[in-house]
């Protein structure tokens, strides 16, 4: 299996997970699993080894649902100061984390605008983390301001039921789909924009915006007939601007890195591939990572080349791809100080070998031995100027 893997499975079956950003790059992840009773189901929280590339195998805290109530789906806000998570019967529950080196807790609070509504398939934040989306199995799309939970958006009938959802960089636009096979793009301000065209043979499945601020472009998975494809649209337009076929089996999930350099994919029967952007190109394979199941959540670590994936059977993973390492900062300051010190070296030894006005008769000298003349040397040219007075 290619890079490096490390599984989270333990008691009860995965059913989300997320990364946690914090400072430094010392990263959490979290993992909600659902139990039979009379076990609770639960979110935890698990530390990340970026040199290992591994999680640790016991959880650094759990947080236990009421009885009968499992986890659907998890968003994470920018800050990682905050966990929402969907429910199967109590609505969504809002979770502050407190993280203090290895003290870590989880504070719940009260959602009241999600406190009764059906389970939320999709949860997403905005990038600058000033909206909050949500879309119900019952097709209602609603957008909050974050944190104050001000409705900007209530739109019971957006959809038939949700299946993905996206913002997009600068948190201008929402982009949604649905199990029919529509999807819709919204102004986060709550005015509708557009529904995507398709094809009839056509069924347009998961979302995802650019990240690298050059390319205003929309992601999405396509089945097409038996034929599942990645179809591109301009934002600027709403218009297809190409496709490319890149796994041979349908997606369940997609994912873009926060730089926007690469887009993931995973499939239902445990594939993942990682494309590079700039050339749509596959970069990274994984394949069987989660042989024979459905993979149910895939993100890219914040700060390094590892993506982090989920299913029920297997349970949460690690794994370190296999693509060009890329330049760190202090790598580029190091490149830039040698360009420096070599252009202060060179501008050295030109002065030492130039005409300067210091150093004129030394290098005068030089250059009538190598063309062959002659220069008397100021002693010289001082008789043969006393000479000429005494004959005037």
């Amino acid at each position: 299996m290619e890079g490096g893997v490390d599984g989270v499975a333990g008691e009860g079956k995965v059913t989300c997970a997320a990364w946690i950003r914090r400072p430094e790059n010392a990263h959490l992840v979290v993992i909600g699993k659902s139990r039979t009773p009379p076990s609770s189901s639960s979110l935890e929280i698990f530390s990340f080894d970026p040199m290992a590339a591994s999680l640790s195998s016991s959880p650094k805290v759990i947080y236990e649902f009421e009885e009968g109530v499992e986890p659907v789906s998890i968003a994470v806000h920018p800050s990682g100061d905050d966990i929402v998570c969907s429910t199967s019967t109590a609505g969504c529950k809002l979770l502050e984390l407190h993280a203090r080196g290895d003290n870590v807790r989880l504070l719940a609070k009260e959602l009241l605008p999600l406190q009764n509504v059906s389970p939320q398939r999709c949860l997403a934040f905005s990038g600058d983390g000033s909206r909050f989306a949500t879309g119900g199995v019952d097709g209602h799309l609603r957008i909050f301001e974050w944190p104050n939970l001000r409705i900007i958006l209530d739109e019971p009938r957006a959809h038939k039921s949700f299946q993905d959802m996206d913002f997009s960089l600068d948190s201008e636009f929402l982009a949604s789909t649905s199990t029919d096979g529509s999807a819709r793009i919204w102004k986060t301000d709550g005015v509708p924009v557009t529904t995507l065209t398709r094809n009839s043979d056509e069924k347009i499945e998961l979302c995802r915006f650019s990240r690298d601020g050059t390319k205003p472009f929309l992601f999405c998975t396509v089945q097409r007939g038996n034929k599942p494809l990645t179809v591109v649209w301009d934002i600027s337009t709403w218009e297809k601007i190409g496709h490319k076929r890149l796994l041979p089996k349908p997606a369940s999930i997609l994912s873009i890195s926060l730089d926007g350099k690469y887009l993931a994919q995973g499939s239902k029967d445990g594939d993942v591939c990682v494309v590079e952007v700039k050339k749509m190109e596959i970069r990274h394979w994984s394949k069987r990572l989660h042989s024979g199941s459905n993979i149910i959540s895939l993100e890219f670590c914040p700060s390094a080349r590892i993506v982090l994936t989920a299913s029920s059977e297997w349970g949460a993973m690690v794994t370190k791809l296999t693509v060009p390492v890329d330049w760190k900062e202090w790598q580029i300051y190091l490149l830039l100080l040698g360009l420096f010190l070599a252009s202060m070296l060179l501008f050295y030894v030109f002065f030492q070998n130039s005409d300067s006005f210091w150093n004129f008769p030394e290098s005068a000298r030089k250059l009538n031995t190598v063309f062959g003349g002659s220069q008397p040397d100021d002693k010289t040219a001082f008789e043969q100027f006393e000479q000429l007075d005494l004959l005037s």
